[in-house]
Formats: C-alpha cells, structure tokens, sequence
C-alpha cells in the first residue's frame, strides 16, 4: 500500500496562497507550458460567515508561483459569479485543474439558488433555507481554456448532474478526475441523497462518494454505478483525490469525518483499486495527518486540512496542497483560512 507520510517533508510557513479579506480554500496546481506553477483556489469574502458563506459568492481565483511551493501571487479571477439564471450561477468552487494536449481542464463545483443576493447583516447558517437551497443546486462543471490565465469556455449545462432517487440525488460536488491519454475521463465525486423520512428539517443524506466517466472531456459524464462506493460501510468520507500508479492501479485519499475509516477524525484515509469502481480502504491507516511538522521545527494541529490535491511531475509525486484553517474547531472558530503545500520526499 502507497506510504504518503513517510515522504512528507516540512511545511513551508511561507509558501502556498493567502489572500487579506478572503477566506481561501480548496487548491489545486498544474505546471503550466510557461515553466510557472498556476494554483486554482475559490474565495469569499469575510463580510460572509466561512461556512455556509461559500455557497453563496465563492469564485475561482487564479494565483502564480516560480517554484511549487509558492507563495503565489493573485493574478486573475478565473470563474465567477453570473447570472442566477445559469446552473453556476450564483458560486462556484471545488476547483481541480487537468492539462492535456495543450488544454487547461478546470473542473469545479457550481451552484445556483432563487433567493436575493445575501446581505453582510445577514445571519446565514447552514439550516437557513437559503443555505438548503445553494446546496441542493451543487453540480459539477468542467470549463476548457488554452493558456491557464483563460479565457475559459464554460459550459451552460454541468459535466455531471444528479439522478432522481439514487444515492445522488440531492447534489454532486468534490470532483476528482483523472484523464486519460485517448481524453476519456474518470470522474470520483461527492454526493448526497434526498432522505427518504421527509419530516427531518434537513433534507439530505449522509455523504457518499460515486463514479463517473466520459467517453471525452468535451462530452457529458455519467454515473457508473446506482451504489454508491464503500455501500454498507460506516464512514463518513469526503475530499476525495485521486490518481493511478505506472501499472494502472487506482489509489485515493479522502478527509475522514470522524475516524472511522484511518483512526484520526479529520485526518485522510488511504484506499487503492484494480479497476477504479471496487476500492479497499486500509484500515486504521493515516494518509495524512492534522498534525502538521512545519519548516520552523514545530508541530502544528490544524483546524482543518481539506481538499487534499497531489502535484505529479514526470508521473512521480511531488508536493501535496490542502486547504487549511486556524482554530481548534474545524470550520466553527477559525479566523483565518488558506492553501498551504507540503513537499513530497522524492526518492
């Protein structure tokens, strides 16, 4: 089974993305034609709580580095809002960046909601119907550009939606692709379910995870199966990544919500797979870990470490992004949110 821990060195306390008034998260980073490293985060405003806040004017943000650990610099707004009309219209977020024969592949979460624009003296949380509504919307997108500063062509129909009364059925999000050479995709995501006792307040499932694939980038994908993976299993997953190895074998790693799975709540879960669609999670095994050794010598207990995002070049590993958080407290007491990068040991 893949060792990730064993090849993580120290965390720059200088490196990865930061920006004054937003909370950052997610992260994502290709190597562009130009010999920079371009990093895809989704930010929002503070005048906005940090969770829910995101659902309703998160945007994709596009930062530069010379070197893969950073710091980048903000460039430009790769994504944002549009009109409420359009599927993404009102957020987008999740975003995950692929190149393949010379095109830039941003694959990102999108979402749309009836209600009027959320006001800074609004007290919006999650069980806010406005919040209910925002996630219900949630789809994945997949916009298509030439340079990795844009324009990017987005799409004006989602590259994966839901199914009625299947396990996805309320909303997808958390993409994780992989691309393969002949530009088929294989698609892990995130999702929920309507519940079925419809007097609950909350109107969805538990998280589960699913596959997807299509036949080309350019074309819609489709679920592959109408169970979703680990069925019968108690855990509680999200934040998948995803890759293959030089002989084809399928490994992920994921945040484990409560510890079920790797044994630290809110640490990452190690899995692997012949085929992509039947996986094995190594019990009791911590792909990473909340507690982090940064390049001052100290170890630190992050509030949070999300949307795990490995950088591979010449098909070997090389540094590993997450969204992270002050606090002690996961998303409720953090003051502070960003992309920090851990590097990969080579050998």
């Amino acid at each position: 089974m893949y060792d990730l821990q064993s090849k993580m060195l120290p965390a720059p306390l200088h490196g990865g993305f930061q920006m004054d008034g937003y909370w950052v998260w997610c992260g994502s980073v290709v190597k562009g034609e130009d010999g920079q490293y371009h990093l895809f985060a989704s930010r929002w405003g503070k005048h906005l709580p940090m969770h829910p806040g995101w659902l309703f004017e998160s945007e994709i943000v596009h930062a530069v580095s010379a070197v893969p650990e950073g710091p980048y610099v903000f460039s430009d707004v790769a994504l944002g809002k549009r009109s409420p009309s359009y599927w993404d219209g009102r957020s987008v977020h999740n975003p995950c960046i692929k190149r393949h024969d010379g095109k830039y592949l941003l694959f990102y979460s999108g979402s749309t909601h009836p209600f009027a624009d959320i006001k800074k003296e609004d007290q919006i949380t999650t069980s806010d119907l406005r919040a209910i509504a925002a996630t219900a919307g949630q789809r994945i997108g997949l916009a298509i550009a030439d340079s990795p500063y844009g324009p990017w062509k987005r799409p004006d129909q989602p590259f994966l939606t839901t199914r009625p009364d299947c396990f996805d059925s309320f909303m997808v999000n958390n993409p994780a692709p992989i691309i393969r050479k002949d530009g088929s995709v294989y698609l892990l995501y995130k999702s929920r379910g309507y519940q079925r006792d419809m007097t609950k307040y909350f109107t969805y499932d538990d998280m589960k995870f699913g596959v997807a694939q299509a036949p080309h980038y350019t074309k819609p994908a489709h679920q592959v199966l109408n169970h979703p993976l680990f069925d019968g299993q108690e855990y509680d997953l999200e934040d998948p990544f995803v890759w293959q190895d030089e002989d084809g074998r399928y490994f992920m790693i994921a945040k484990d919500m409560d510890g079920r799975a790797c044994g630290e709540a809110r640490g990452g879960i190690l899995a692997s797979s012949v085929n992509g669609i039947d996986w094995e999670v190594c019990p009791g095994k911590t792909s990473y870990s909340r507690n982090v050794l940064w390049d001052d010598g100290k170890v630190r207990t992050m509030g949070n470490l999300e949307r795990p995002f490995m950088l591979f070049e010449d098909g070997k590993p090389t540094h590993l992004f997450f969204a992270t958080s002050d606090g002690e407290n996961g998303l409720i007491d953090c003051r502070h949110t960003w992309n920090m990068v851990i590097p990969l040991r080579r050998a």
